[in-house]
């Protein structure tokens, strides 16, 4: 049982508590399992997700100052190391992404945009160590040439289920006429001679596409990109070294620029630079890598990022909130007890990103006084709702793909708003043992949550562990 494993997992960090308020606690939890034994009969593994089932802690809601204790003893006090880590980050990349410049327009000529600061560092809501920060960079090919786009924009015509969203970026010349030249489509090594293109257009068209694109097509490569921004970076870090008294290295080769900076200390701060390829002329962006992709082994085949629009609707929408709105909180409480049941039973296939997008289908839901701070407890129980209601469903829609409720001021394309909309769960259903593993995932997370908060709340005086209230089915959160 969880009570034993967290308490482990408790003395083994940075604070210990008493042995009368573990015990405290021990008998907490066990009075709580003896109310859930009572209200839930016994169920089969694979139906404790079942309409109507009630599997979790949160059926008794922990006193809402437990749950605010918690909040600043362990997530609230920890923001001040933020802005540090963007400080740093975001001076850093702006040298590097300079000398980026300098060492592409001598070789390739590729033009590289300013950074973008996307995800939880940039939208306020990452909590847990290391503080990572994920910044994207658009590049284009130079003039003449351009990226053109084969959209595959969801589940129909036969279009594979990971590969939703996505879509294939072809390495296009502006000055030719795709309709009436087909010299870049022959076989390679075949002898075909073009009236259109000499010998040196082709030849530089040949260089980009041997340094970006799959084999004997024009279509761009994932691994061919992310070599190429790799050896880039290397190059740039080269020209900027002797002035910075720390090392740079690359975390993972398989992520294009997952970097770690170590200084002479031992203190290290890693952050994320992705290149992009933006969207015609919107604000979503292809991407070699995206979480809610499972196993698409096409290196041609780029999923699409809506990360800006997001961090976009997220703050016009946080404009229209109560002061002191609990929406960023919640989203935080639960991604705490994601982390910390991913260390107690492993990795599983739900992401942060499910849990986000399960808080904007909210926020567009509910009235903005639903989201003042009293409110805190109900709308985290709400978001453990959402996802448990859509793991029955086998479908947790995208936010912003496909929603009409999406306010226009955010700017996404009238196109993706009458899309069809994109189930993030599709990929992992079809697979049923990443899907099974999701659900007991999230089930384990919700039954130990009242637990886990109390494990990191603020210790109370006399050595009590706080208590567990009961709820109604009116104001409690019943899963």
């Amino acid at each position: 049982m969880l009570c034993k494993e967290a308490t482990v997992l408790w003395m083994q960090g940075s604070y210990k508590w008493e042995s009368s308020t573990v015990s405290s606690l021990a008998r907490s939890n066990g009075v709580l399992l003896q109310r859930l034994n009572s209200r839930d009969p016994p169920q089969a593994e694979e139906d404790i997700l079942a309409e109507g089932s009630v599997c979790t802690t949160a059926a008794l809601l922990l006193d809402k100052g437990v749950l605010g204790g918690f909040y600043e003893r362990y997530i609230h006090t920890r923001a001040h190391e933020n802005w540090r880590v963007l400080e740093f980050v975001e001076g850093f990349s702006d040298d590097l992404l300079g000398a980026l410049r300098s060492t592409l327009d001598g070789e390739s000529g590729m033009q590289v945009e300013d950074c973008i600061g996307v995800g939880s560092m940039y939208e306020s809501w990452r909590v847990s160590k290391p503080l990572v920060c994920d910044l994207i960079i658009p590049f284009a090919p130079p003039e003449p040439y351009r990226f053109s786009f084969q959209l595959w924009r969801g589940p129909v015509n036969g279009v594979p289920s990971g590969r939703q969203a996505s879509g294939r970026i072809l390495l296009d010349s502006a000055i030719e006429n795709k309709t009436s030249c087909l010299c870049r489509m022959a076989n390679p090594g075949e002898d075909m001679l073009c009236l259109l293109h000499g010998p040196h257009t082709m030849a530089k068209v040949n260089i980009l596409e041997n340094l970006l694109c799959s084999k004997g097509t024009p279509y761009l490569a994932k691994e061919q990109v992310i070599k190429w921004f790799q050896i880039a970076i290397t190059k740039a870090w080269g020209q900027i070294s002797h002035k910075y008294e720390f090392e740079l290295t690359f975390r993972n080769l398989r992520s294009p620029g997952a970097l770690k900076v170590r200084f002479r200390s031992g203190k290290t701060i890693i952050f994320n630079l992705a290149p992009v390829i933006r969207f015609e002329d919107s604000d979503a962006y292809f991407v070699s890598q995206f979480t809610s992709n499972v196993n698409d082994s096409s290196d041609t085949c780029w999923p699409l990022s809506f990360a800006v629009y997001e961090k976009r609707l997220l703050k016009y929408l946080a404009k229209r909130l109560p002061e002191n709105s609990c929406h960023i909180r919640c989203l935080q409480i639960v991604c705490f007890l994601h982390k910390k049941q991913t260390g107690l039973t492993g990795k599983t296939s739900l992401s942060v990103y499910h849990l986000k997008s399960a808080l904007l289908h909210l926020l567009l839901d509910k009235r903005p006084l639903d989201w003042s701070s009293n409110h805190l407890e109900n709308r985290a129980c709400d978001i453990l709702e959402f996802i448990l209601k859509s793991l029955r469903k086998k479908e947790l829609r995208h936010a912003l793909i496909g929603n009409s409720r999406v306010p226009k001021e955010i700017g996404i394309p009238p196109s993706f708003i009458a899309a069809e909309p994109i189930n993030l769960f599709r990929p992992l259903a079809l697979q049923k043992h990443l899907y099974t593993e999701m659900e007991k995932h999230f089930r384990e997370m919700v039954r130990n949550a009242a637990v886990l908060i109390q494990l990191y709340s603020p210790h109370l005086p006399g050595g009590n562990a706080p208590q567990f209230r009961s709820t109604d089915l009116n104001h409690g959160c019943h899963l």
